[in-house]
């Protein structure tokens, strides 16, 4: 798979209403989408940091202010420095909204919830899990999920590409 191909992949994902453009209020609903679907409450000290964080990608990925993110700005701003910047606060925040029990890992459960919750179909779950699993000890460390993520994005080739091809969406 290549950039162009992972990047359209992850817009079409955060195209919640499948418009063409992701707004301001799909993207900030992920934080609050994983927390229900996790359990938690809005009040929960993890959840106030993945709106901030959240808040933050979306007002970087917005290069006109006008609220909307088309694919050309989607295109033109997912990268390396992007990732390493904005996303991955943003993505980790998800991930330990994710980590019910605080270990800095998901099993199964927890990586399969917060797929849902985020827009990826249940199905293949475990398939996109084992794919992340590199050590095959059923659980995915944080770090290396960040990293895996990062890889995708950045050059379309992880093993989230290889869960992919086999239907799952990252």
């Amino acid at each position: 798979m290549n950039t162009i191909t992972a990047k359209r992949h992850i817009f079409t994902m955060l195209d919640v209403d499948g418009d063409g453009s992701i707004s301001r209020q799909e993207y900030l609903a992920r934080p609050e989408r994983a927390a229900a679907a996790l359990g938690r409450g809005g009040d929960d000290a993890l959840l106030s940091v993945a709106r901030t964080t959240h808040e933050k990608v979306f007002e970087s990925m917005d290069a006109d202010g006008d609220g909307q993110v088309t694919f050309a700005e989607y295109e033109a701003w997912a990268g390396e420095r992007a990732f390493d910047e904005v996303c991955r606060p943003a993505l980790g925040s998800l991930f330990d909204l994710a980590d019910t029990d605080g270990d800095g890992h998901l099993d199964q459960a927890e990586f399969t919830r917060l797929r849902h919750a985020l827009g990826n179909p249940a199905d293949h779950a475990r398939e996109a899990f084992e794919a992340l699993d590199a050590d095959g000890d059923g659980r995915i460390d944080r770090d290396a999920y960040l990293a895996q993520i990062r890889a995708f994005v950045t050059g379309g080739s992880s093993p989230m590409a290889l869960a992919l091809h086999t239907g799952a969406r990252g």
